[in-house]
């Protein structure tokens, strides 16, 4: 996590610019002019593999905690609309079992 939350960050576009501007400067540096371009073509290519492999992974906890989250309000509300069901709210029945099965929480107690 701590590389998504540096590479998100001003600095790290700080430090790609500065990388373009040695790499803009290093022209002479070269004997060959065919070299030069493919050091920058190189770094970036590679750079740019990491970063989507990052992202990815990335979205893909994100999205994993998310989800997470949505299935404890979810059970949460379950428990809820049970409490009352068994207390008051006779109508409250094929509401509790269409959340359920909307977001997969197993029916205790169902012989369907």
């Amino acid at each position: 996590m701590s590389i998504s939350n540096f590479t998100s960050r001003g600095l790290f576009f700080s430090a790609c610019v500065v990388l373009i501007a040695v790499w803009a400067l290093s022209y002479f540096a070269f004997p060959e002019p065919d070299t030069w371009p493919l050091v920058i073509n190189t770094a970036t290519t590679i750079i740019t593999f990491l970063l989507v492999a990052l992202l990815q992974n990335s979205q893909r906890r994100g999205e994993a905690a998310i989800q997470a989250k949505l299935d404890a309000l979810a059970d949460g509300l379950a428990d809820l609309m049970e409490y009352h069901l068994e207390h008051d709210d006779v109508d409250l029945k094929g509401d509790v079992d269409d959340l359920k099965q909307a977001v997969g929480l197993e029916q205790v107690g169902d012989t369907r």
